[in-house]
This record gives structure tokens, C-alpha cells and sequence, in this order.
């Protein structure tokens, strides 16, 4: 069958060595989306200057909240699929795929409406500062309205890591990055703000048409018999019990980010600026956080499936080990080269933009490593199915940037903003790491049946 090639059977071989080889091109494929949203912004702040710099940035909670729900959902529906997979029960993961595929359209339509409706309103409740909301508005409405289309390539990749196949997902982010640069080109300086997010909305939805192609032309694995069609209450409440907890921890963690984001507002748009060409910088410097906990979701519920217990304690330390070594560089790298890093964004001339950054940026670099650890382990623990879990370490995060937002950065202005995030890491970890020697101690005294059917 065509998917043999394709597919990656993480239950026997060398933990490490099925990590690794998962991970590259999960990475490289989170390092080109990164890239292009780094592109968007660079070429907003070069094209357009830190006003029109300040109005995308003074989105990013809010988008955090909204389209991190959306692929934390399909990421956790993914989910029971890999864990049918390594129990090798086809026909349960065939309906797992169907039911999911009848979620995704529900979910996209209902969050499509109502966050379009209420765009303008978060703005405003957020604070956004009078010269920049106009722009702000334009730019989020116009991805808001995309929300269908990255969830059609968030479902669809989902799957493909699910099976193991984390190649193809990076093919077709390529193909839309390349596309997305040259939108952006053409774009930015004709329609502002907007032409940005015409680019990403576009770019995102060829990878998402790709992606649908290519899952049902080579994956036969997931081909739906007859029947399987049919919605299951079953499945779709298993699908909604992974799926759910692990949007809300994105959209409980943004809650955080959005007060945080109110209590920076008030300092001005400099310094909306500032954190906006910070962040992206140490977003695209940690995405190999985030392919580590993809990573481990995936490589957790193929094993949780096979029964295979101590094979993900083995995964998880590998995991955590090449987690501190890439810590341990991108410090380095960022202390060596932030200024540079900084005017990618930023003309060289506006020199305490800059500062501010770079400030900004080590701050967050020199906690990397707690970062890691909260993605290795909150998405192990998701594969191992306890999704709940995984918004209480959510709620730790957004408790931590709450009190940074609401009472550090009033009172001692810039430098407390660069630490809400470390903060935020520390208390998630504090919850994490127990939490993940709680659920192998129980999951070992239960079988596989008992869990799951």
C-alpha cells in the first residue's frame, strides 16, 4: 500500500532515534511558517514603519487565543487517531478520521462568526491605542475570516503526524511560504496592513488544499468503508475530550498574554513595537520547542496504544536532553547577534527600538530551557490522554502573566514585561513535571481496553 512509505510505526526501534527523525522535518516546517509570519511583520516595518508595526503586533494575543484554540483542537484530535494507530485498530481509527473531519467543519463555522463579530470590540476592551486600532482591526478581521483554511490544514496535518508522516507536512508549508513571501511583496505596499494578512490567509489555504489531496490520494489507511460515515456520539465526544482541553490550554494561556498585552498598551506604541519584533524573533528561535512537544504527542499515543510504558519515559528524557542542548545555543546566539536579529524589523536609526528588543529578547533566551520542558512534557501528557491536565498547566501560565499584567508592569513599566514569559514557563513547569509522574504511575496499574473502549 502507498502509505508503507509513508507512514512511521514509533511502537519498536530506538526511541531516540524515531524522535529525531520525526523532529527535523516537523522543525523545519514550523521554522518556515514562523518564517513567513517573520517576513509579514519584517516587511510591514520596513514598507510601512513602526506605527503599521505596532497595529499587527497589538493583535498577536488575541490571535494567540483564537487560532492557537484551533489548532490545539485538531492537534488533540489527532490524537485517539495515533492511539488506534498503535493499537492497530483500523476501523476505530478510520471513524475517529470521519468524526473529525465532521467536527472540523462545525467548529471552523462557529468560531469563524463569532470571533468576526466581536473582532472590533476585543480591541477596544484591550486598550489598543487610538493610532493604531483602525489597522489593528483590518489585519485581524481579515485572518479571522481565514480561520476555515488553517483549520483545513491543521486537520489534515494532524493526520499525517499522527501516522508518523512529518515529511509532507513540511513539503506544502514550503510551497505556501515561498507563495506567502510573494503576496507579501506585492501586497503590503498596495494594501497596508491588509495585504499581510491576504497573503498569510491565501498561502495557508493552498498548503490546506495540498494537504486534503495528498491524505486522500496516499493514505488508504484512513479510506472510510461504508458506514464509517456516519457520525458516531462515541467518537466525537473521545475526539471533543482530547481536542477541547488542548485548544482551551492555548486560549487560557492567551487570556494571560491578553492582559499582559493591555498592560503593555498603556505603555505606548514604541514599545508595542518593541515586543512585537522581540517576539517574533524568539518565536521563530523556539520552534523547536514546539516540534519537541508535537513531536512527543505523536510518539506518546502510538506507545500508549502498544502498551509500551517505559519506551515513553525513555522518549521523554531524549527529548528533554536535546531540548537543553538547543536552550543552551539559542542563549548564546541571541546575545551574540540580538542587535542584528532586532533590525530585521527595525530601521537602524531608531536605536531605543532596538535596545528594547534585544532587552527583551535575552530575558526570554535565558529561560529557554523552562519553555522546553513545558512543551515536551504538557504534550506527553495530552498523548497519554489526560487533556484536562493540560489546561490547569494552562491556567499556571496565565495566573503568572495576570499578576506580571496587573501589578508588575504598572509599577516598574518595560523590564517586567520581558519577564512575564519565564515567569509564565516556571509556574507551568512547577505543575508539569509531577503531573507527568502522577499519570504513568496510574496509566501502568490500567490496560489499554479499560482506558480507551
Amino acid at each position: 500500500m502507498a502509505e508503507k512509505t509513508i507512514i512511521r510505526d514509533m511502537t519498536s526501534g530506538s526511541p531516540t532515534g524515531h524522535i529525531v527523525k520525526f523532529f527535523f522535518p516537523l522543525l523545519m516546517g514550523m521554522l518556515f511558517q514562523q518564517f513567513y509570519n517573520m517576513v509579514d511583520t519584517a516587511i510591514v516595518g520596513k514598507f510601512l514603519g513602526s506605527g503599521a508595526l505596532a497595529s499587527v503586533g497589538a493583535t498577536g494575543s488575541v490571535m494567540f487565543m483564537i487560532l492557537g484554540f484551533c489548532m490545539g483542537l485538531c492537534n488533540g484530535f489527532s490524537i485517539p487517531i495515533s492511539q488506534a494507530f498503535g493499537a492497530k485498530d483500523y476501523k476505530l481509527l478510520r471513524k475517529y478520521f470521519a468524526n473529525s473531519i465532521w467536527l472540523y467543519i462545525g467548529f471552523s463555522v462557529i468560531i469563524t462568526l463569532i470571533v468576526c463579530l466581536l473582532c472590533r470590540n476585543i480591541l477596544v476592551w484591550m486598550d489598543t491605542p487610538k493610532d493604531i486600532i483602525e489597522g489593528s482591526y483590518e489585519y485581524l478581521f481579515i485572518i479571522f475570516l481565514g480561520i476555515p483554511v488553517l483549520f483545513l490544514y491543521d486537520i489534515f496535518s494532524g493526520i499525517m503526524r499522527a501516522l508518523g508522516d512529518s515529511k509532507h507536512p513540511l513539503v506544502f508549508l514550503v510551497i505556501s511560504s515561498v507563495l506567502n513571501i510573494g503576496l507579501d511583496i506585492v501586497a503590503i505596499p498596495k494594501f497596508g496592513v491588509a495585504g499581510a494578512a491576504y497573503a498569510t490567509v491565501i498561502s495557508q489555504l493552498i498548503s490546506g488544499i495540498l494537504c486534503l489531496i495528498f491524505v486522500i490520494k496516499k493514505f488508504d489507511i484512513i479510506k472510510v468503508q461504508k458506514g464509517e460515515w456516519k457520525p458516531s456520539s462515541k467518537c466525537i465526544s473521545r475526539l471533543c475530550a482530547m481536542g477541547i482541553p488542548m485548544g482551551l490550554q492555548y486560549s487560557i494561556t492567551a487570556i494571560g498574554s491578553i492582559i499582559l498585552q493591555t498592560a503593555v498598551n498603556r505603555l505606548g506604541s514604541d514599545v508595542i513595537a518593541a515586543i512585537t519584533a522581540g517576539g517574533k524573533i524568539n518565536m521563530f528561535l523556539c520552534c523547536p520547542f514546539d516540534a519537541m512537544g508535537t513531536t512527543m504527542a505523536t510518539y506518546t499515543g502510538q506507545n500508549l496504544g502498544a502498551q509500551k510504558y517505559d519506551r515513553i519515559d525513555k522518549g521523554i528524557l531524549s527529548c528533554s536532553g536535546l531540548g537543553l542542548a538547543y536552550s543552551v545555543f539559542a542563549l548564546v546566539l541571541i546575545w551574540l547577534l540580538g542587535q542584528y536579529m532586532a533590525m530585521i524589523f527595525i530601521n537602524a536609526e531608531e536605536v531605543d527600538l532596538i535596545e528594547k528588543t534585544v532587552v527583551f529578547m535575552r530575558w526570554n533566551s535565558a529561560f529557554y530551557f523552562p519553555l522546553a520542558l513545558v512543551n515536551i512534557v504538557r504534550f506527553t501528557i495530552q498523548g497519554l490522554g489526560f487533556g484536562k491536565l493540560a489546561i490547569l498547566a494552562g491556567v499556571c501560565e496565565m495566573i503568572a502573566r495576570g499578576l506580571v499584567g496587573f501589578f508588575l508592569i504598572p509599577a516598574f513599566g518595560f523590564v517586567m514585561a520581558c519577564i512575564a514569559g519565564p515567569a509564565a514557563w516556571i509556574f507551568a513547569d512547577a505543575f508539569l513535571i509531577p503531573a507527568y509522574i502522577l499519570c504513568m504511575r496510574y496509566l501502568r496499574k490500567r490496560k489499554y481496553e479499560d482506558f480507551y473502549r
